[in-house]
């Protein structure tokens, strides 16, 4: 019995991911010449206006207004149409203390990475299965790409009269045994000029824009249906149609709804936000016992608490498909993994300019973003498994 499985996308400059965009480029600037700086920044567009606020402890002087607008320059706006009102303050000094020094560390507890405190509470969550290269939900890839296609094809001129508004959605049917076998529904929204000539407009992104997308991915397979503005006219764009806030395409930035998601953002968070830097950590671990062949899917839950280093709960689910039980896997990761948060900061690099070509498209499957490297741990997690397995027989 074939099941049929979504997900979505959204384009630079639609309204919510715009506020993504431009709250990491002020957190790439100030990590740029301050890598040890506090940063929890939000932002607001709505109409002709730009909000920052949130909180930021560093030893430079914030660019706050030119980072906003170069972001939006970035994702197709003329930045001198907006205004831009900022209202920032210091961490708290309580949350400071805690995470500058955790509970291990007040303890006396002196190890490696003992000393940074996790930046906030809640259960990070990552995924991983086979049904692509990148190891993602094949609805999310196809979403994200086409996305990506239209951005490109806004910019370099592929498609003329489109604007940095639109998203895509995308429906994925899968037979009995999980197998990608045919696309149902493709759903493109994008902005348009006044004088767009809307007939055009769909046979372009249909054969332009979907048509290469899928062909990518499933080779001969076209979509039953594609669905170009089902709304009708889609001029009015970006934060003049809709209000965009920090943070709320989570789904966009993670797994596409096909995998869990702990609810905390990740734009304008600098990585002492375990929110972020736990996930990032989290996809690499279920991603590398998919690309061991341990599993065809993975599901990867930490649990942290503000200020304390290590985590209080660790699990790996792998729906059945684990060549090992779910325990001794999860055992395993957890003896080779960095999980303190200034452990999982310096293996990743996380303290680099790095987060602003991330805030588009999703935070996972980006070749260049260190938890996506499995590699340096493939062969330490199957031989860790392999001798827990055989001790574990033995013992018996």
């Amino acid at each position: 019995m074939s099941v049929v499985r979504s997900a979505e996308s959204v384009c630079i400059g639609h309204p919510d991911k715009l506020c993504d965009l431009i709250a990491d480029y002020i957190l790439d600037d100030i990590l740029t010449l301050d890598p040890t700086a506090r940063v929890a920044v939000e932002v607001m567009a709505s109409g002709r206006r730009i909000i920052v606020t949130g909180e930021i402890t560093t030893t430079v002087r914030p660019r706050l207004r030119a980072c906003a607008r170069e972001a939006l320059r970035r994702a197709g706006y003329n930045p001198n149409r907006f205004l831009i009102y900022v209202w920032v303050r210091r961490q708290s000094a309580d949350i400071g203390a805690g995470v500058s020094t955790s509970l291990e560390a007040r303890a006396g507890d002196e190890s490696a990475y003992a000393s940074l405190g996790a930046g906030d509470q809640g259960t990070v969550y990552g995924y991983a299965t086979n049904e692509t290269p990148q190891r993602l939900p094949l609805p999310l890839v196809l979403a994200h790409e086409i996305c990506r296609r239209l951005d490109a094809a806004r910019t370099d001129g592929t498609i003329r009269g489109i604007g940095p508004d639109g998203k895509s959605q995308v429906s994925v049917v899968y037979d009995e045994l999980g197998t990608p076998i045919g696309i149902d529904t493709v759903i493109v929204s994008i902005q348009h000029d006044a004088d767009k000539d809307l007939e055009v407009l769909e046979r372009e992104a249909r054969t332009l824009i979907v048509a290469p997308a899928i062909e990518a991915y499933l080779p001969g397979v076209a979509a039953k249906h594609v669905l170009v503005n089902p709304s009708g006219r889609f001029v009015t764009g970006g934060p003049t149609a809709d209000t965009g806030l920090t943070g709320r395409k989570l789904m966009v930035d993670t797994y596409g709804g096909l995998g869990p998601h702990g609810g905390g953002a990740f734009s304008g968070k600098d990585p002492s936000k375990v929110d972020r830097t736990g996930a990032y950590m989290a996809r690499l671990i279920a991603k590398t016992v998919v690309d061991a062949r341990l599993a065809e899917e993975c599901h990867v839950a930490i649990s942290y608490v503000i200020g304390k280093a290590d985590p209080v709960a660790f699990h790996i689910d792998t729906f059945g498909t684990g060549q090992y039980p779910d325990w001794l896997l999860t055992d395993a990761a957890q003896a080779i993994f960095p999980l303190r948060p200034a452990a999982i900061i310096e293996r990743l690099g996380l303290r680099a300019p790095i987060y602003a070509k991330l805030s588009t498209y999703g935070h996972m499957g980006h070749a260049l973003s260190e938890w996506e490297w499995t590699l340096p741990f493939t062969d330490k997690l199957t031989t860790e498994v392999t001798c827990r397995a055989h001790q574990a027989a033995t013992h018996q």
